[in-house]
């Protein structure tokens, strides 16, 4: 069978212009990067504001195993069927992180005959959005040091308590050693404290550049960075260190989306890239409304499952943005019911009715959770080659009869659009008979709710906890919080994609748990407030075998073995 890389080597790629012309752009609407990727030019952005949108699809999924099961190879497949039927369809996704490629679950570009290219640029470099993000956050904590060190004073008059600090730094790379470290030492290099760094997907620049509707918000939301307080007590912003503008001209490229195609030329948006377990999971807002602006559907995903990604998609993303999902797509597999209904990962190419029935309480409880938001949903069941046809109608059936919602089978890996025909009918569909989405569409806690307040809910309403439990530590936080007033803004839990408990080994339909929450970070630019569940780290670990082992260059300079 020929590999991802193999296959997208195969197809052949239209010229960028080719493909933004297919949008209605003209030749002064993009700035190429090559021949093959774009950016949309800022005019443009501005101009596509103005347009009538058309409707929000949202792919999102079961929680996944950790080799992942086809969300974005999903999206992809499914804006690929939908442009086949003659619906006009917008690929709008995130761009994939270094962490991941050189570690556990590879690229974030689809896979087969449902994939974004090229590949291999979006999964390495691509147009330096995620290294720009990385030097604006950056050149924020050199400049907080820098004012510690020179005793610069704030508004306030006072000057920055170094114990204070919360600003940590930030690399795209899986890198545990980086997570606690000290910095400051040696002769002359104070001040001498305690930090560490976060993977650049955690980093609030990201959740800022996602969330931004234009520079001008771009530049007062990171004006808002809290970075720590004065020597009276007073919050220091990243507006009071005097870092705003040259931040903001840093991220200035990287705020305009990427234009790049699908296998099938479908016209795809590639933009931002925050993590669905440690921040809000989805793409830029400027992406998603340009793709509304560019097609009859933009197609886009939430990351990992539904309890993560979908939620604050949700509640974080369409809130800020004002935006309403028309239908909701879960994808699921049957391999990875079988492992959330108790399976090894090493046996689930064994047949098991008993493990499939109990992972299939996980996709019911993920379709109510988005039915309960309003959503109207349809299942997407990602075809593998190894599956038994008997259990793969075992989940259509559940679906119809059980959850009485349309469930189909899709083989676009392997067949491309035709894959995903009767998906892409659907949808449409679907999307067709909600005429007002906004009106439907219904968020589980208020704007304006307390943090605690919204945490429990989401604890509750999707994750089914019995309660939340704040450390000692979280509970100061959470006073701090409501005295300073900011405790109303929306929560973003971060915890991990496989369980819907804090730890990732407790599998299944669980319920009745405790939800333990060990910080909360206040993110005031981005508009929310981090919740650290569990263990979950910021900075990821690379695994016993990273996926780096396998990737080389072969004799004629080609990148070999990224997937």
């Amino acid at each position: 069978m020929a590999t991802d890389i193999e296959i997208a080597r195969a197809a052949t790629l239209r010229p960028i212009r080719e493909i933004a012309s297919t949008l209605g752009l003209v030749e002064t609407d993009i700035e190429p990067y090559g021949h093959h990727i774009a950016k949309i030019a800022a005019k443009t952005l501005t101009e596509c504001g103005r347009r009538v949108p058309g409707k929000l699809v949202l792919v999102t999924a079961v929680n996944p195993t950790p080799a992942g099961e086809g969300k974005t190879t999903t999206t992809v497949g499914l804006a690929d069927a939908l442009n086949r039927i003659g619906r006009r369809a917008v690929i709008a996704l995130r761009e994939p992180s270094l962490g991941p490629v050189f570690g556990r679950k590879g690229g974030a570009t689809g896979g087969g005959q449902a994939q974004v290219l090229p590949m291999e640029k979006i999964n390495l470099h691509f147009t330096g959005d995620f290294h720009a993000i990385t030097s604006a956050h950056n050149l924020l904590a050199a400049m907080i040091d820098n004012a510690v060190h020179f005793s610069t004073p704030m508004p306030s008059g006072g000057t920055i308590n170094p114990r204070t600090v919360t600003w940590r730094r930030v690399l795209d790379m899986n890198d545990r050693a980086l997570r606690q470290i000290v910095s400051g030492m040696g002769t002359g290099n104070h001040p001498l404290r305690e930090t560490g760094f976060d993977i650049t997907v955690a980093s609030e620049v990201m959740a800022i550049l996602c969330l931004a509707d234009d520079v001008t918000d771009l530049q007062a939301r990171l004006a808002r960075i809290r970075v720590g307080k004065d020597t009276a007590g007073n919050p220091v912003t990243a507006g009071d260190i005097g870092a705003a503008g040259a931040m903001a001209a840093l991220l200035l490229d990287a705020m305009q989306p990427n234009l790049v195609q699908s296998i099938h030329g479908s016209p795809a948006l590639i933009h931002g890239g925050p993590f669905a377990n440690i921040a809000h999971g989805c793409n830029s807002v400027i992406a998603t409304r340009t793709a509304l602006a560019l097609g009859e559907f933009a197609v886009t995903e939430a990351g990992f499952g539904a309890d993560l990604g979908a939620e604050k998609f949700a509640h974080i993303k369409c809130r800020s943005a004002g935006l309403a999902p028309a239908v909701a797509v879960v994808v699921a597999t049957v391999r990875a019911l079988k492992y959330h209904g108790g399976m090894a990962l090493a046996d689930l190419g064994t047949a098991d009715a008993h493990a499939l029935d109990r992972g299939l309480e996980v996709l019911a409880r993920h379709v109510e959770n988005l039915q309960c938001l309003g959503l109207p949903v349809a299942v997407a069941i990602n075809a593998f080659s190894n599956d038994r046809a008997e259990e793969q109608q075992q989940v259509l059936t559940h679906c119809r009869d059980v959850l009485g919602v349309a469930a189909h089978l899709c083989s676009h890996w392997a067949d491309g659009p035709a894959g995903a025909e009767e998906l892409a009918r659907s949808v449409a569909a679907l999307a067709d008979a909600n005429a007002d989405p906004h009106a439907r569409f219904t968020p589980l806690y208020a704007t304006g709710t307390d943090v605690y307040d919204a945490l429990t809910i989401v604890a509750t309403r999707i994750h089914r906890a019995a309660q939340v439990s704040l450390s000692p530590a979280a509970q100061k936080q959470l006073a701090a919080l409501r005295h300073e007033g900011l405790a109303n803004l929306p929560v973003c839990l971060a915890k991990t994609p496989y369980s819907f408990t804090a730890d990732e080994k407790v599998r299944g339909a669980v319920f009745g748990h405790d939800l333990p929450i060990r910080e909360l970070r206040l993110a005031a630019g981005a508009g929310f407030i981090v919740a650290l569940a569990g263990e979950i780290a910021t900075m990821p670990g690379l695994p016993k075998l990273p996926s780096a082992i396998g990737i080389h260059l072969d004799a004629q300079g080609r990148i070999e073995g990224l997937s």
